[in-house]
């Protein structure tokens, strides 16, 4: 199979790899989009539950926060790299879908501020 990932854009290496709508260099860590499939994810539209990089959800996969969460009605806060195993997809309110439990109890998130681990 031909290599058609393009080389990275900063260092000029060609040891990069998609990650969901991104490329990602390993050597300098430089990520940018990647043009086309990032149309064809917007366009699709089909109301799949897709986590912040585009990679879509399922019952039962384990997922890792991408940033700090403030539990609202308390003072703790949930950690960005937190790992929850055996998420459950929902029709929540606000845009919260994704039902799992947590060091701190059972609660709804919102998929965009989780990537598929």
């Amino acid at each position: 199979m031909p290599h058609t990932i393009p080389a990275c854009p900063q260092c000029g290496l060609e040891n990069t790899y998609p990650d969901g709508d991104h490329f990602v260099c390993p050597d300098c860590a430089f990520e940018w989009p990647q043009t086309a499939a990032g149309a064809e994810d917007e366009a699709a539209g089909d109301g799949t539950v897709k986590d912040a990089n585009g990679n879509p959800l399922a019952d039962g996969d384990s997922v890792i926060l991408v940033k700090d969460l403030k539990v609202k009605g308390s003072s703790t806060v949930l950690k960005k790299g937190s790992k929850i195993k055996g998420i459950r997809l929902v029709d929540g309110n606000d845009g919260h879908n994704v039902d799992c439990k947590t060091e701190l109890g059972p609660m709804l998130l919102k998929s965009e501020f989780l990537k598929k681990a």
